[in-house]
């Protein structure tokens, strides 16, 4: 471990550290962080992945990820990114390992901003994110020239002008926290983008008064991120986002593990739960915050490493995978929970 951050047997983060041996034991030579061995890689799980390692101290590692964002940035701003969930089962147990579709997708492209001021806030290391700083300004150029005039943005530059088109809730919520991070940068280091400033406001006015707007293709709404994202947004009131809490609910969590995927299907995920976690801290309810996460942290291996999931009507661990971004997921709400780095409260309070 290196840096500024206390080593992980110091914190609370200690009980989490086989999940960041887990990211470790996934990066590649490259700087990559794929979902897991021979898996799909793109930029939104690997910058979570990297801001783990950045909150368990592991900054070289971390450093090493955002070097090869940075270099492997298309000229447009965006990275073709592999869509791993649309990867079928081999079999019964396990996510096929064949190569996953790609795409120039928004949300991917927005979420190093995010990465990197989890980094500049974890460590001070200002020169650092300063060489980083060109990267996140073209990218989140390119994820602003997609947005619509109502204030949506087009979840991949491929979707334009298709059938295919659509905003997508989740995705343009966590866009909205990027764009806070960016403009909080930009303020930071001296580099201003007033034309930024334009698309953040629409978006958050977007997510708070036209909810209608989003999802025109009415397929995300079984989906526990489209509950849960807009909370993490930062568009909303803690009235308004614990109402909005409240109304899912019953749909998405089941009270002994955690938080379902989908709310059709008696499947908790690690990562929702962790996620779910986050917006309930971002909505100022602790203590239920502290349960969700000491019940879906019990879905671990021998070695302390987290499952994907859980199927409760078979009671089996499913799929038998254990995704980096799984363990992020995991340390980052660890993190928010107890408060044990300075990037702590970056996911789930205003900057």
């Amino acid at each position: 471990m290196d840096g500024l951050i206390k080593a992980a047997g110091e914190s609370h983060l200690s009980k989490v550290w086989p999940a960041a041996r887990r990211i470790l034991d996934v990066q590649l030579e490259s700087g990559a962080i794929p979902w897991f061995e021979e898996g799909p890689w793109d930029p939104w799980n690997h910058t979570e992945s990297a801001m783990a390692l950045t909150a368990m101290g592991e900054l070289s590692a971390a450093a090493a990820a955002y070097e090869y964002l940075a270099e492997t940035q298309r000229a447009d701003g965006a990275w073709l990114g592999d869509y791993g969930n649309a990867l079928p089962m081999v079999d019964r147990d396990y996510i096929s390992r064949e190569k996953a579709p790609a795409f120039l997708d928004t949300n991917f492209a927005a979420y190093p901003a995010v990465g990197v001021t989890h980094y500049l806030l974890a460590t001070g290391d200002r020169a650092r994110v300063q060489s980083w700083w060109p990267m996140v300004r073209r990218a989140i150029d390119f994820v602003i020239a997609l947005q619509r005039s109502d204030g949506t943005i087009s979840w991949a530059f491929e979707a334009v002008g298709t059938d295919e088109d659509d905003a997508l809730l989740a995705g343009n919520a966590s866009i909205a926290k990027s764009l806070d991070c960016a403009l909080w940068l930009a303020e930071t280091l001296g580099e201003p983008q007033p034309r930024w400033w334009g698309a953040h406001d629409t978006l958050r006015t977007a997510l708070r008064d036209t909810p209608d707007v989003f999802d025109r293709r009415n397929t995300g709404g079984r989906f526990a991120m489209d509950w849960y994202y807009p909370v993490l947004s930062g568009a909303f009131t803690a009235d308004t986002s614990n109402a909005r809490l409240k109304s899912g609910w019953d749909r998405f969590v089941m009270a002994e593990y955690g938080c379902r995927c989908v709310s059709d299907e008696p499947w908790i995920t690690v990562a929702e739960s962790a996620e779910l976690v986050m917006a309930l801290l971002a909505s100022g309810e602790r203590d239920l915050a502290a349960e969700i996460f000491t019940r879906s942290t019990r879905l671990q291996d021998a070695d302390g490493v987290f499952w994907m999931g859980w199927q409760t009507e078979e009671q089996l661990f499913w799929p038998k995978e254990k995704p980096s971004w799984t363990q992020a997921a995991v340390i980052l709400a660890a993190d928010a929970l107890y408060g044990d780095t300075p990037a702590s409260q970056l996911l789930v309070s205003k900057l």
